[in-house]
């Protein structure tokens, strides 16, 4: 158990020597592009180069590369893919399910980039050099050069006879992609070397766990994280390991005395429940990742998230612990999207617990068990994240932590929440359990809208939340006066005033002073991706809306002071806030369907 202030960690392996070659473990990636149709039509008319071919030789997890372009007969069209293990080929590759079909997983490039973005006159001179950005993956990469487009497109009123881009008298038009040049390969010293440490609570206060990414077999190497208090001495512990691929999830263990060591990363241990010191809270859901080298790849409609992840980093000493509820990095089976993810929070997650919350892209799918019957996870059925990410709690899924004097109760909006439901039970034993008088502040947290929303596609169907969502949860809420529900999904921010049963508690915006009387209900799902229009319409309730990208910021200065801040992801500047000031016997007060009925006889 962690029982100290400051830790310094540092993560290794031991590990055999080999010089065997670089070899795919089969997780790739991301753009729907037409691979599968592609015409193989090398030719001495193109060339594309790219360097440094070494890459991470001091140690970087992430380089950027130039590659050069040449081509005589160049079109607007032409565009670069990037592909992980170099030697791409489709003729491994099978369907990952029934609902999958071509373009595979297995031959879909990383990422891609029009030939033209840095040269504009490209169709001109033939002529241009692309910057990108490459993280560790853990095999090898190149670069192809592709014409043609990105996907074959048909149209044909006579014979077909076959052509790569052709226009006839006969309105006869076909255009496919055709593969005219691949570069050298690109590698890292070290592609199997640990890497992206992830932080989270464990099970106690006093507990940390922290997850990484290496390319370590089961037959090669053993984990192990060294650690202990800054400048004393360290010790070892062993770490559980897990391979998962696109097809099975096991563990692995390793061998050899070499030890491959990471980087070192510093972190401070959590406050015990209840203790009086400054606490700094950061929620988000739905962020994603995005490339900062500009390229395109599956999914890419997460603009705002590099916004959002530079706001953090940039003010990471003022930040304790970060929540980012559901909708992690919509990867939908795309599993290197995972690793761009994790490059792209690593110095946050490194340093600050990072607490994760199950939303639709990570857990729905078809006769999963998920209460969605959805395609979200893209079939992973909240596989990966879970295994990504540590979350204190057997099943996974819903859990509750602690962190000084806030409680956290972290719902799975994709599992059964209502009356009689185990999540049900968890809910109310998680409100239920918790000393007011250590814990004043009393968070729920889910990814889906269980409470208020007035974004369109809520108020479309009537119900201004997830359907069902309050109609179980308002009566916990009420009862064990839950301060603040905050929630994700609808990917922009809302905030309401304190609420029961479609009601304002209290007409006060800005500083509650005493009993709430009911909950405050926040919106929080603007993290990164694309944005969701609100209704045109305000209701009485809905304090504060805004359709731009942002996240939330909590600061207990003590047991009786609570500050609440909106920050936009454009500048980091406060748009909305509000201050909680009360004291013990405010939340013992009785209000509204907060305390036992009584009679005269009682």
């Amino acid at each position: 158990m962690i029982r100290v202030v400051m830790f310094t960690l540092v993560v290794g392996f031991w590990v055999l020597l080999s010089s065997e070659e670089v070899t795919s473990h089969g997780d790739h990636s991301f753009a729907k592009i037409g691979i599968h149709q592609v015409t193989f039509a090398l030719t001495d008319a193109a060339d594309v180069k790219a360097s440094p071919a070494i890459l991470g030789s001091k140690g970087q997890n992430s380089e950027w590369v130039n590659v050069h372009i040449s081509n005589l007969n160049p079109s607007n069209d032409d565009w670069i893919g990037v592909f992980s293990p170099a030697n791409f080929s489709d003729s491994t590759c099978l369907p990952e399910n029934s609902r999958v079909s071509p373009p595979y997983l297995c031959t879909a490039p990383i990422k891609f980039l029009y030939a033209n973005y840095s040269n504009p006159n490209y169709k001109d001179t033939g002529e241009s050099t692309l910057n990108l950005q490459l993280i560790n993956q853990r095999s090898d990469f190149s670069f192809a050069l592709f014409t043609g487009g990105l996907s074959t497109v048909i149209f044909f009123s006579s014979p077909f006879q076959g052509c790569s881009f052709c226009i006839d008298q006969t309105l006869t038009l076909c255009f496919q992609p055709n593969l005219v040049a691949v570069s050298n390969t690109v590698t890292f010293v070290n592609p199997n070397a640990p890497n992206y440490p992830r932080l989270a609570h464990g099970k106690m206060w006093d507990e940390m766990s922290v997850t990484w990414t290496s390319g370590y077999g089961i037959n090669e190497a053993k984990a192990f994280v060294e650690w202990g208090q800054k400048g004393e001495e360290q010790r070892l512990s062993s770490a559980g390991t897990l391979t998962f691929d696109q097809r099975s999830m096991c563990g692995h263990k390793l061998l050899n005395g070499t030890i491959i060591w990471s980087k070192m990363y510093e972190f401070k241990s959590s406050p015990y429940p209840g203790q009086d010191s400054l606490q700094r809270v950061i929620i988000f859901g739905d962020m994603g990742k995005d490339e900062v080298d500009g390229s395109n790849e599956y999914n890419n409609f997460q603009r705002g998230s590099l916004n959002t992840t530079k706001q953090l980093i940039d003010d990471l000493e003022n930040i304790d612990i970060v929540f980012h509820i559901g909708d992690i990095c919509y990867a939908n089976g795309y599993l290197s999207q995972w690793d761009q993810f994790t490059s792209q929070i690593e110095r946050i997650a490194s340093s600050k617990p990072y607490m994760i919350a199950s939303g639709n892209h990570e857990r729905d799918w078809p006769n999963s068990g998920s209460f969605y019957e959805n395609n979200d996870s893209g079939g992973e059925c909240g596989v990966v994240a879970q295994t990504m990410f540590h979350v204190p709690s057997d099943n996974k899924d819903k859990y509750s932590t602690d962190y000084g004097m806030f409680r956290f109760c972290i719902a799975d909006s994709e599992h059964d929440w209502r009356e009689g439901s185990e999540q049900y039970n968890f809910i109310k034993n998680c409100f239920a359990s918790v000393d007011r008088q250590k814990q004043p502040w009393l968070i729920f947290i889910a990814h889906r809208v269980l409470g208020y929303s007035s974004s369109l596609v809520y108020a479309v169907e009537g119900s201004f939340g997830e359907p069902m969502g309050r109609d179980s949860l308002q009566k916990l809420w009420q009862k064990y006066k839950v301060d603040i529900a905050i929630y994700g999904h609808a990917h922009n921010y809302e905030r309401t005033c304190p609420i029961y049963e479609n009601t304002c508690m209290s007409d006060e915006k800005e500083h509650y002073k005493g009993g709430l009387n009911g909950t405050i209900h926040v919106v929080a799902g603007g993290g990164g991706a694309s944005l969701t229009p609100f209704a045109p319409f305000k209701t009485t309730w809905s304090i504060y809306r805004d359709y731009d990208y942002g996240f939330l910021k909590l600061t207990a200065y003590d047991h009786s002071t609570l500050l609440f801040e909106y920050k936009k992801s454009r500048d980091g500047k406060v748009y909305d806030s509000f201050m909680i000031s009360r004291d013990y016997r405010d939340i013992l007060a009785c209000t509204i369907d907060s305390c036992p009925s009584t009679t005269l006889a009682s």
